[in-house]
């Protein structure tokens, strides 16, 4: 292959068309011919599981959910990156999350409301309004294409064009702001090629994003302590820390830690060789340019009700914090 001539690669996403993971398989596929000279042609797979296991396969790429600013990580993704052989995510996209409420033409009484279950958790307030049931999907997009007839639907606006489906409201999300991040996977035998291609472009000032998975194979005081200790000492911001069960070993957690760095550059290449040296397990989940990014200041945050915060007109209360 010439150097000019571009790469052809199947990219495998969360079908059927018209999903939020299918608008960032089309995202991928314009970042991977920019940055990596692939011609990538999104595939959609029946479930997140078979998009695993192509990659595994090396039979291409694939995107998955990652991370939504509303509801959070989305876990089963996370635990099957944990335990994943060989799928490694090499770049993270953003996508505005917003739905609209389908149904069909020759819809009857509606009583059910069906998405993927984050798109149920992100339309709470509209579904309880209307007074509908919740029937977990495998996918929003999914949940359009086998529409019943005393069910609405909630999904991107193009699944309504898609799938023939009249509209019932528009943006009936519960926060406008929603944002959903994919990660991009390749395999292993790949990963390196990808980085190398990102490091080539970029300046020795680039800011890279990794995620890590992390189980001390000791436990009792003060292990996970010292392993935050070591963040900080080696002057690395942690932008995200997670906890998930062993599955099957009680007590027995990995951790997961977003840091702002790339394992080979010396801050945390160092840290992760101190860690392992340490009798603790490392893996390497993700590694990628560091998107943009607002730190915004603690003041304009919304806060949950119920917890204490001190200022100039207003004392601790002991009886809100259960300290007397």
């Amino acid at each position: 292959m010439s150097e000019n001539q571009s790469e052809t690669a199947d990219l495998y996403f969360l079908g059927p068309a018209g999903s939020f993971t299918h608008e960032a398989a089309l995202k991928a596929a314009q970042k991977l011919k920019k940055t990596q000279n692939i011609c990538a042609r999104p595939v959609p797979a029946d479930t997140a599981a078979d998009v695993f296991e192509s990659v595994c396969a090396n039979k291409g790429c694939g995107i998955i959910a990652w991370e939504n600013n509303v509801e959070g990580c989305v876990v089963p993704n996370l635990d099957a990156l944990i335990d994943s052989s060989d799928a490694v995510a090499v770049s993270r996209i953003s996508v505005h999350v917003a739905f609209d409420a389908f149904v069909r033409e020759d819809h009857e009484r509606l009583t059910n409301v069906t998405a993927h279950p984050h798109g149920l958790a992100q339309c709470r307030n509209f579904a309880r309004k209307a007074g509908l049931k919740p029937v977990p999907a495998k996918s929003n997009a999914a949940g359009c294409r086998d529409l019943a007839k005393n069910t609405v639907a909630l999904a991107a606006r193009i699944c309504g064009e898609i799938y023939g489906l009249e509209t019932l409201e528009r943006s009936v999300q519960d926060f406008s702001s929603a944002r959903t991040d994919f990660l991009l996977l390749a395999h292993r035998d790949s990963a390196k090629a990808f980085t190398d291609n990102i490091r080539r472009a970029k300046t020795q000032n680039a800011s890279y994003e990794s995620i890590l998975a992390l189980i001390p194979l000791f436990t009792g005081a003060g292990v996970l302590a010292n392993l935050l200790d070591m963040f900080r000492d080696a002057g690395l911001n942690m932008t995200s820390f997670i906890s998930r069960p062993i599955k099957g070993r009680d007590g027995t957690y990995s951790f997961i830690v977003t840091a702002d760095a790339a394992p080979w550059q010396p801050q945390l290449k160092t840290l992760m060789k101190k860690i392992i040296d340490g009798g603790s397990w490392v893996k390497t989940l993700a590694v990628y340019e560091r998107p943009p990014r607002e730190n915004p200041p603690a003041g304009t945050w919304k806060l949950p009700s119920g917890g204490v915060l001190k200022n100039e007109s207003r004392e601790i209360c002991e009886k809100e914090l259960l300290w007397d």
